[in-house]
């Protein structure tokens, strides 16, 4: 375990980050997209008693997965509401689960302290990807796992982001997205493993209700959305609302009163060398 220095810009950015993190109801934004987390979670195949870290675990989505299978799971999260609420739900159920506040650029642990190391759309968004690709392989034990779902440019979340880009000043940090592109995940992670397979695979964003009452919902409870409508003026907002519904509305496939999105992300497996 190490502690890096940083800088007042990064430690400003950081400070923004978790409160962008901690804005709208991650808890309540993520139960519609816990299915196919469960479906990522179980093509790992992780045996029961493994090791298993989350980062930028939210509030348990893919974690309580795991824990439910007898896995000793650790979830870590910049943001400490969602730290919360993943405690009270893994408490609820008697599981065997802890959850921490924590950076994914300095995670509290040990060289080598988890068999498997996983983190879906979540690490993918730490302002300095080449601290992250180190953090991830410096605590997974060699012949470890490490797994990522990262939303990819040109998927239906990659455009998404291109839209609130039209509207909101650059942050500084490199663009998340470029975790969900092949040449960065092998420049970031290759040199530390000893075999990865990418695949493009598509997360199903599923509602009972229209296009126009999702851009709601996100603005409501997905804390990127809120914090963005939030700072805008009325016009603008406005105006990004129409483009968001539009983009939803022309990628829906199920019909006027029920909202069904595939959006594409890389998915990463790498054995830790």
């Amino acid at each position: 375990m190490r502690t890096l220095a940083v800088t007042p810009e990064i430690d400003g950015l950081k400070a923004r980050l978790k409160a962008t993190w901690m804005a709208g109801d991650y808890d309540r934004f993520s139960r519609y997209m816990e299915q196919d987390a469960r479906a990522f979670y179980e093509q790992l195949d992780v045996p029961a008693g493994c090791q298993l870290l989350d980062v930028a675990c939210g509030s348990g989505q893919l974690a309580l997965w795991a824990a439910r299978d007898g896995v000793k799971v650790t979830g870590v999260d910049i943001a400490p509401n969602q730290i919360l609420r993943a405690q009270a739900r893994a408490k609820a159920e008697g599981l065997n689960a802890r959850f921490l506040e924590g950076d994914a650029e300095d995670l509290p642990f040990e060289d080598g302290s988890f068999d498997v190391v996983t983190s879906l759309f979540g690490a993918m968004f730490a302002p300095r990807p080449e601290v992250v690709a180190r953090e991830l392989l410096r605590v997974c034990s060699p012949g470890g796992t490490i797994a990522m779902g990262n939303w990819t440019p040109e998927g239906f979340i990659g455009q998404m982001f291109k839209t609130f880009a039209k509207f909101i000043a650059p942050s500084g940090m490199p663009a998340p997205v470029l975790w969900g592109t092949e040449t960065a995940v092998r420049e970031r992670l290759g040199h530390g493993v000893s075999g990865m397979i990418l695949r493009r695979c598509h997360y199903n964003f599923t509602y009972p209700f229209p296009p126009a009452d999702v851009v709601e919902f996100f603005r409501q409870y997905y804390g990127p959305t809120n914090r963005a409508f939030a700072s805008l003026d009325e016009n603008a907002a406005r105006k990004l609302r129409e483009e968001l519904e539009a983009l939803w509305s022309s990628h829906n496939r199920g019909g006027a009163d029920l909202t069904v999105v595939p959006s594409e992300y890389l998915e990463v497996i790498a054995i830790r060398a």
